[in-house]
Order: structure tokens, then C-alpha cells, then sequence
């Protein structure tokens, strides 16, 4: 898999999170780098998907890959 730009403006850095949202649950979701790029999702880096801070009254759910090396 080539690697994409975090989709932060004027960031270089490679995506390592995907991150979407979920309108109707007030929902922010980020987690492993989706396999090809969608057009309704973000590409993050490892600094801005740290940074991640949801609207006002949403949820953000991190999903982690356990036993990753």
C-alpha cells in the first residue's frame, strides 16, 4: 500500500488514521488507516489524530489494533 498525506491542510506527514463521522449519533470515529482512500473520510497523521477534538457535544470513538507490532 503507497502511503497518502495526512488530509490536514499544509501538513507533509503520511496518514496513519482514518477518521469519519457518524451525523446521526454525534459520533467522530477514528481509527486504522483505511486501505484506500474514500472521499466522506479523513486521512490523518499520528499529531492530528492526537490533536482529534469533536464538535461541541460529540463523541469521539478511537478504535486500537491490539497485538500490532
Amino acid at each position: 500500500m503507497s502511503s497518502r498525506p495526512c488530509s490536514k491542510v499544509a501538513c507533509t506527514n503520511d496518514a496513519v488514521n482514518t477518521l469519519t463521522y457518524d451525523y446521526a449519533d454525534s459520533m467522530a470515529v477514528l481509527g486504522p488507516l483505511a486501505p484506500s482512500a474514500e472521499p466522506h473520510s479523513y486521512d490523518l497523521c499520528e499529531k492530528h489524530s492526537q490533536r482529534l477534538s469533536p464538535p461541541q457535544g460529540w463523541h469521539v470513538v478511537r478504535h486500537v489494533v491490539v497485538g500490532e507490532v
